[in-house]
């Protein structure tokens, strides 16, 4: 990074960005109150920093070894970025002192029981409602979810989805699949979720980010923290900093399978909130893969210090098309949240805040 002088002018700002770009890398520009900072984005080793050193108006040329500098939280202290990130979304605050709850069915099957469902999940002390229209799925024979039908199913869908969300005022979450989703999807929710099977989609990440949407962006399950922060980096490389990570875990040894969908990687939501300023949830339902779990995991993940969780809940679970076993009650949800704003308070803000 380069960091500016003081009293450095807004010419001699401009020529060490021409400069940048003249090695073909592009400036990430942070104006404070007291001095300006510039990040590199791309292959700094193409950048002579000797160089850059001497040019008027700049104080110093550092070189940042994390491959995901922009949302280091030493990055962030250089450019006078909030120890958190705090996402606004209508009223709801994510990375805030409350914890936030989204929650829904895993895929919306019929208007009729994506209402109901948003009903439960209001009245359990949800504040936001996720729901599938479009279903990542491991076989071509199961359901896909209404959108794979065509884009008239998609829409409607999406206009269901926006409609109950308006109803019971909770801001909509959704997953996209692919590119060609994302300017239907970004006109009717208010947060883009990119699945973990899509962690590595360098060209989704940056169209996703372009919308300008916050983006629930979860780890894929044989991703190590560095590789998931480093993909999360092309989105605020796009200058889209609203990017909430979701920790929801990571595969099984031996035959852990047989127990849990996933194993949870608790450590990694403490060790995420060290490494980023971004705010962190975790996804216990997938992890879990039964939903006699989820409230444990729920409790645990609030206990190491995330700022919200992301649950599956349906009316009726054994009649879910997708995912019955894993799903959970409205009932259900509201002791899980009457359980973790308990432990929320317990530990206190400083832990949970980042």
């Amino acid at each position: 990074m380069i960091i500016m002088k003081s009293d450095a002018t807004k010419e001699q700002i401009a020529a060490v960005i021409k400069e940048i770009e003249s090695h073909g890398l592009r400036a990430d520009v942070s104006q404070g109150a007291f001095r300006t900072i510039i990040g590199l984005i791309g292959d700094e080793r193409k950048i002579p920093f000797d160089h850059f050193a001497i040019l008027p108006g700049v104080k110093e040329a550092r070189m940042v070894e994390t491959p995901y500098k922009l949302i280091s939280r030493e990055y962030a202290k250089l450019t006078g970025e909030s120890e958190r990130r705090i996402i606004k979304v209508g009223d709801v605050e994510i990375g805030g002192d409350k914890l936030v709850f989204i929650a829904g069915p895993c895929a919306v099957e019929s208007k009729k029981q994506l209402f109901k469902i948003a009903e439960g999940v209001k009245k359990a002390g949800a504040q936001m409602l996720r729901g599938g229209i479009f279903k990542p799925r491991s076989s071509v024979h199961s359901f896909q979810g209404l959108g794979s039908a065509g884009e008239e199913e998609a829409t409607e869908a999406l206009e269901w989805f926006r409609e109950a969300g308006n109803k019971f005022e909770l801001p909509v979450v959704t997953e996209i699949r692919g590119e060609s989703q994302v300017d239907l999807v970004a006109k009717y929710v208010d947060i883009i979720q990119i699945g973990s099977r899509n962690m590595y989609d360098q060209d989704l990440l940056v169209k996703v980010a372009r919308t300008g949407k916050p983006i629930l962006y979860k780890r894929h399950f044989g991703a190590g923290i560095e590789e998931f922060l480093s993909f999360a980096e092309y989105m605020v490389a796009e200058e889209n900093k609203d990017i909430i990570l979701c920790e929801r875990g990571i595969l099984p040894l031996g035959k852990g399978k047989s127990y849990t969908r996933y194993t949870l990687d608790l450590a990694a939501v403490p060790v995420l909130k060290k490494e980023t300023y971004l705010p962190v949830i975790v996804d216990p339902s997938h992890a879990a893969g039964r939903r006699d779990l989820i409230f444990s995991l729920s409790c645990a993940s609030v206990a190491v210090g995330a700022c919200g969780l992301i649950v599956e809940v349906h009316h009726n679970p054994v009649e879910a098309l997708v995912d019955s076993q894993q799903q959970i009650t409205p009932d259900e949800l509201k002791e899980l949240i009457t359980a973790c704003q308990g432990i929320h308070k317990a530990i206190g803000i400083k832990q949970n805040g980042g």
